[in-house]
C-alpha cells in the first residue's frame, strides 16, 4: 500500500471525469459530499435488468467508471468544489490476471480479492491510496509492490505528477 499526493487537482479531475483514463475501472463505491451527501454502491443490482440484459453482463459484477462518470460529474459541477469526495475503483479481473502473471511467485487469481485504487479529495488536496485483498494468507508482499508500481507507471504515462507520502 503506497498513498500519493496528486500534485495538480484540476489537472487531475479533468482527466478523472472528462476523459477516458480512468474509464475501465470498476467502481466498487463513491461518496460526494457537496450540500448533501451521495452515496453509489457500484455492485451491479442483477435484479433489476430483463433476461436479455442480465443474459449481456453476466460476468459484470461492478459498473465501470465510464458509465458513472457522468452521473458524478454533473452532482459536483459548478462554482463550488465538493467538501469531499471519495472513489474506490477496482481493478477488473482480466487486469488483475496480468498483474497476477507478471508477479509469478504461485499466486493465482483465485488467491486475489481485488486491487484497489481509493481516491480522496478533501480539504483541496487530492490522494490516491492503493490496496490489494487477498483471500489467502500470505506474508509475500510481491502482488502488493507489483500493483503500487503499476499505478505509479499508469499515472506517470497520463502526465498526472504526484508525490508519495
Amino acid at each position: 500500500m503506497i498513498a500519493l499526493k496528486v500534485a495538480e487537482v484540476k489537472h487531475f479531475m479533468g482527466k478523472l471525469l472528462l476523459n477516458e483514463v480512468f474509464d475501465n475501472f470498476l467502481v466498487s463505491d463513491v461518496e460526494v459530499y457537496t450540500a448533501n451527501l451521495f452515496k453509489i454502491n457500484g455492485r451491479i443490482n442483477k435484479a433489476w435488468f430483463d433476461e436479455v440484459e442480465k443474459e449481456e453482463n453476466k460476468e459484470k459484477e461492478y459498473s465501470e467508471w465510464k458509465d458513472l462518470k457522468g452521473m458524478i460529474y454533473q452532482i459536483i459541477k459548478g462554482n463550488k468544489t465538493p467538501h469531499s469526495m471519495k472513489i474506490v475503483f477496482q481493478l477488473s479481473k482480466d487486469n488483475t490476471q496480468r498483474v497476477v502473471e507478471r508477479v509469478g511467485n504461485g499466486f493465482s487469481l483465485a488467491d486475489v480479492d481485488g486491487l484497489f485504487l481509493n481516491i480522496r479529495y478533501e480539504k483541496d488536496e487530492l490522494t490516491l491510496i492503493t490496496g490489494t485483498s487477498m483471500k489467502v494468507f500470505t506474508l509475500n508482499k510481491a502482488l502488493e509492490h507489483e500493483w503500487d508500481q503499476n499505478v505509479k507507471q499508469f499515472l506517470k504515462h497520463y502526465e498526472i505528477a504526484f508525490e508519495e507520502v
